[in-house]
């Protein structure tokens, strides 16, 4: 980034909402009717509220309060148009989060999910909206240029990964989700040894360093398993790509993580330099 468009991204982080656990107001169900005789008539019910709840929103101001999950919701969000980032309380429980747990571990799991999500205000969707929330440019044009040129490589990468018969991951589709991943884990790293120099933590933990165990948590944060036809629907409808490649794929652009286990050259997964992705 240049000065100019520097300047303007330090105006939306410093703009920026973070929303934590629970909301400050919660949302009202009592006209709600539910009932233990029908399942189905349960869901009408529901489907019918949330539209008239919608629906009573038209004409009114932006509830800046209102969220877009529940509380116990074991996801995370960031909101372009609100520019806010929203983490529910179920997101930050064991095994995801511990208070009590290894500093290191915390920052690969929970803390590269927090960078994800900062990220996703700077991928290529997020960051065609302002500080405000505005669909507006505020980048020069040889900014955006430069940015949209190493976007195209993080999709090339994409595309080359065949998770199942000839079925390839649709690069352009997952280029979000990809570029937050790579981001995140990149501001997460960088935080935990900032954190690291205020808070030293025990130097090896069953034979690990700290940034041994940092990305060994975040790989578990993406321990998972599905059908085949799961699978091939997510490969032509997800934005987000298979767990296996947003583990190894981001791992492969960064030398910090052959460093970290001193991979040799034969076994390396870092990509050569000329394909390694650096967005942020």
């Amino acid at each position: 980034m240049s000065e100019t468009t520097k300047q303007e991204a330090y105006k939306k982080l410093d703009t920026l909402l973070v929303k934590i656990g629970y909301p400050d107001v919660w949302r009202d169900y009592s006209q709600l009717k539910l009932d233990a005789d029908s399942f189905a008539v349960n869901n009408m019910r529901a489907a019918e509220f949330e539209f008239k709840r919608n629906l009573a929103k038209l004409g009114q101001p932006i509830d800046r309060n209102e969220w877009g999950m529940t509380a116990p919701t074991v996801n995370a969000y960031y909101n372009p148009t609100m520019n806010e980032m929203v983490f529910p309380a179920g997101i930050l429980q064991p095994p995801l989060y511990h208070v009590n747990a290894d500093l290191a571990a915390n920052y690969g799991n929970t803390g590269a999910t927090i960078g994800h999500e900062l990220t996703h205000a700077f991928d290529d969707e997020g960051r065609q909206y302002d500080a405000q929330g505005n669909l507006k440019s505020w980048w020069t044009k040889e900014d955006e240029k430069n940015f949209l040129t190493r976007v195209t490589a993080i999709e090339k990468q994409f595309d080359e990964f065949n998770p199942i018969d000839q079925l390839h991951i649709n690069g352009k589709l997952t280029a979000g989700e990809n570029i937050a991943d790579l981001g995140g884990l990149k501001i997460a790293l960088k935080a935990m040894q900032n954190a690291l120099k205020k808070t030293p933590q025990a130097e090896k933990i069953d034979g690990f360093t700290p940034e041994q165990r940092f990305f060994i948590a975040n790989a578990q944060s993406f321990r998972g398993l599905m059908r085949d036809e799961s699978l091939r629907l997510q490969l032509a409808t997800d934005p987000h790509a298979p767990e296996k490649y947003r583990v190894i794929a981001p791992l492969a652009n960064m030398p910090e993580f052959t460093e970290a286990f001193k991979c040799s050259a034969d076994r390396s997964p870092l990509r050569e330099p000329s394909k390694r992705v650096n967005i942020w």
